[in-house]
């Protein structure tokens, strides 16, 4: 049985898990959870020991494929302990069959600062090729995140594509719509927030089934009011997998 990832998978795990997106069924039985954690030195982040963690099913019988996976980002203020810590991301890893990492991403919303900081192309040309050499399925991977993690999320699915993005999970994503309205820090100045732009992206994002959850009372909700249809995903009739949803009501989520 193949470990690929399908769309059908994607959206049947998004349903079940708001959090996690399932992008494959393992092969073989899974019977108890790997967990394992370590640091790296990021030429996109000088001079800190960036943390990953992660947890895969074991197998039971000899393993023919890698395991596919799901790279979880983290709010602002959290790190790569905060998505099994905060929310036990870890318990989902047996039933789906599938991996989930996390890694620190400081507080610079997963894209290049004038710092020169780029935790963004840290998880992709640093972190994926970690896992890889792992036994992880890396060439094609699902996202999720939280508030900072969900824009985080769909902005590197909008640079990567559906190529290697095989879905995403954005639960309460930091999203605005104008530079003026975004949090102190989430971008360096107004040129920054416009190459960054997730509403602008959108359209690099068709084909990539997409799962929103939006929260009513969260933070990230108020400075722009607008609705789950008017968040950043592209609507087309081959790719219905792709339009917004509104699932559940998210009453509490930090930045």
């Amino acid at each position: 049985m193949s470990t690929g990832i399908t769309r059908r998978a994607v959206l049947t795990g998004a349903v079940a898990l708001p959090w996690l997106v399932a992008c494959g069924s393992g092969t073989g039985r899974q019977t108890r959870l790997d967990l394992q954690h370590g640091t790296f030195s990021s030429r996109f982040w000088p001079g800190q020991a960036v943390r990953w963690r992660l947890a895969r099913p074991v197998r039971r019988g000899p393993v023919a494929a890698a395991q596919p996976l799901v790279v979880a980002l983290h709010c602002q203020g959290g790190d790569a302990d905060w998505p099994f810590d905060g929310v036990g991301i870890a318990r989902h890893v047996i039933p789906t069959g599938l991996a989930v990492a996390t890694v620190d991403g400081g507080d610079f919303y997963w894209h290049a600062r004038r710092s020169g900081i780029d935790t963004g192309r840290m998880v992709v040309d640093e972190l994926l090729p970690l896992l890889g050499s792992m036994g992880l399925v890396t060439d094609r991977v699902g996202l999720v995140g939280w508030s900072m993690g969900g824009y985080g999320a769909l902005l590197l699915a909008s640079r990567l594509g559906p190529g290697r993005v095989a879905g995403v999970v954005a639960v309460s994503a930091a999203l605005w719509q104008s530079p003026g309205d975004s949090w102190a820090g989430a971008f360096d100045d107004r040129e920054d927030f416009v190459r960054n732009d997730v509403f602008a992206a959108r359209r690099a994002l068709t084909g990539i089934p997409v799962r929103l959850d939006c929260g009513l009372t969260t933070r990230s909700s108020r400075p722009t009011g607008h609705s789950p249809t008017d968040c950043p995903m592209p609507r087309s009739p081959s790719t219905p997998e792709a339009t917004p949803r509104s699932i559940g009501r998210i009453t509490q989520e930090p930045r």
